[in-house]
């Protein structure tokens, strides 16, 4: 056979933005060798007629750090048509470290990721002091997709200060200059870039800020100066952004001093339009000749409400007390019995006043991800005329406690995503902010892929969409383009062969469902697709009909990759 697999007759949308053809593609030792009317015959044929045939996703926000040293299946971002992923997001990782340092950096990873310690301590082998220990340990595993990762600020800084950096005390000249060096020597071992946090949402599971919250400009530009040097390497940062001028100005000297790409996390966190001065910054750095994109998410970024969550506003009542040890189905039935469900209303009604009733809506299934104000739970006990906390209790107990409910938080202040299609809209933002392998008790936001490609491409009825072949550049080229993986993201002659074969017409997400398969028995919320017929991976089909196939072709991305020669194309 010429080929090793052979996709026939789809609908491409090659990843350019261009529309999408019927066009056969031919994939011989991982790569693409042609795209058009394909002759030769291959080892494996899929007959993709109906089919859209795009390249693989690229999803450069993750928190895999800990999941990829334990787990050789990259859930849930795997199960979305993802075939690269980059962790290391939000400065918090878990190298470089010194022994006494472990509990500090489970601490900050829970806090901030909202990653079950007990499941850290269990799962992480720590067989790593230094960056390049740590890359050598995720590159001696195989996984089900690719897999880059970046220096982080927060291990690098209590590596060097010992706690006076987690006590987030100024750096000196000289501990700026070993940041720099070991954030350099971490880009040459093959981390794909640098990044860091700003932001107070970010905190330990002790309350404790993150240790880079306060770092100085000198130290932010020093350690990108050091980057710089090595001439690779992205920069990544969150940031409240609480002084805007001031941060900006950090912002545009980090990639003047490194002359390095740069990207920031971008949400709608607040009413209004504060999310728009941003997106005038990216202006700003592009007309000087800077390469800054913001990360920006496919929908809000919600909560999950339910029995079996981290979020349970039954948890602190007597009633559910006395069943907590009980399994599930039978908690949501003793607590369905008239004189307890009486008495959740009671003590919910007394002592629930945080709980905004107005902004929570049940999921479904199908999920809803852009509810209207009107089906909240609010809204919908004011329509049936009962006791909204009625309404709220009857939901949790439904499904035998498995009903999940939504409080989306931000995007979404002004009860719609028209905020997020502004964002996705902007010529300088990329898809991102998923946050796949972390939040695992509370947010699933793994599968924006795949909402990116439902609701932004075909099912939202409130507001203007987007063309697939936009979605599919900015989700697979975009992406990766953003990052310096030059070598994917494209169906063309000489790139990596990594492609989904999609029934869009079938795609749809379930509602998450909480399984227990982490390390020492930790739970956590995954959410299944359909519509995805194949995903393929280096030319190795990972994926059939949603279900994995067992292969692990993916291996771990040391640092940026070069686009294919073009004698390789041809």
């Amino acid at each position: 056979m010429e080929f090793d697999i052979v996709i026939r007759g789809g609908s491409v949308i090659d990843g350019t933005g261009a529309p999408q053809r019927t066009a056969d593609v031919a994939i011989r030792d991982g790569v693409i060798v042609e795209v058009g009317n394909v002759g030769g015959r291959g080892t494996r044929e899929f007959e993709a007629d109906g089919a859209l045939v795009t390249p693989g996703f690229v999803d450069i926000h993750t928190h895999y750090d800990g999941q990829a040293t334990w787990d050789n299946r990259l859930q849930p971002s795997s199960d979305h048509g993802v075939t690269t992923v980059v962790a290391g997001n939000c400065g918090v990782g878990f190298a470089p470290v010194r022994p006494t340092d472990h509990n500090l950096l489970v601490e900050l990873m829970e806090g901030v990721e909202d990653l079950p310690g007990t499941v850290l301590h269990e799962g992480l082998s720590w067989q790593w002091e230094s960056i390049a220990d740590y890359l050598d340990a995720l590159d001696a595993r195989h996984y089900d997709i690719d897999l880059a990762t970046q220096v982080c600020h927060a291990p690098v800084r209590v590596y060097v200060m010992g706690q006076r950096g987690a006590d987030r005390e100024a750096a000196t000249p000289d501990e700026i200059a070993e940041m720099g060096r070991l954030a350099a020597d971490g880009i040459r071992a093959g981390a794909l870039g640098f990044s860091t946090s700003r932001t107070l949402n970010h905190r330990t599971s002790k309350g404790e800020s993150t240790p880079t919250l306060t770092a100085s400009r000198d130290e932010l530009v020093g350690i990108a100066r050091a980057i710089g040097a090595t001439g690779r390497g992205v920069l990544q940062v969150v940031s409240d952004f609480t002084d805007g001028d001031v941060e900006n100005e950090t912002l545009l000297e980090m990639m003047r001093a490194s002359n390095r790409p740069l990207s920031i996390s971008l949400l709608q966190a607040g009413r209004g339009s504060g999310y728009r001065s941003k997106l005038e910054l990216l202006e700003v750095a592009q007309a000087e000749g800077l390469t800054m994109r913001a990360q920006v998410a496919a929908r809000a970024v919600g909560v999950l409400i339910g029995m079996q969550g981290t979020i349970n506003p039954l948890r602190s009542t007597s009633p559910f007390q006395a069943v907590a040890n009980l399994p599930l189905a039978e908690q949501a039935r003793a607590l369905s019995a008239p004189e307890q469900r009486d008495q959740l209303v009671r003590e919910l009604r007394e002592f629930g006043g945080r709980l905004k009733l107005e902004r929570i809506f049940e999921l479904g299934n199908p999920p809803q991800y852009e509810p209207r104000p009107e089906d909240s739970i609010a809204g919908r006990a004011a329509a049936a005329g009962v006791d909204p906390w009625e309404q709220l209790i009857d939901l949790m107990l439904s499904d035998d406690g498995r009903t999940l409910l939504y409080l989306p938080v931000l995007n979404y202040f002004d009860g719609s995503l028209d905020a997020a299609h502004e964002m996705l809209a902007h010529p300088f933002t990329v898809p991102g902010l998923g946050d796949g392998g972390a939040h695992v008790g509370t947010i699933c936001d793994g599968s924006f892929p795949t909402s990116l490609l439902t609701h932004w491409g075909r099912d939202r009825d409130r507001g203007p969409k987007f063309d697939l072949p936009f979605l599919v550049q900015r989700q697979a080229r975009g992406t990766a383009e953003a990052v310096g993986l030059l070598d994917r993201g494209l169906l063309a002659p000489g790139y990596k062969a990594d492609v989904n074969i999609i029934d869009f017409d079938s795609l749809r997400l379930s509602p998450p469902e909480m399984v227990t398969d982490l390390p020492a028995g930790g739970k956590r919320l995954l959410q299944k697709s359909t519509g995805y017929l194949h995903t393929i991976v280096s030319g190795v089909e990972t994926q059939a009909g949603g279900e994995p196939t067992g292969a692990l072709p993916g291996r771990f991305v040391r640092g940026q990759q070069p686009a294919p020669a073009k004698e390789t194309m041809q």
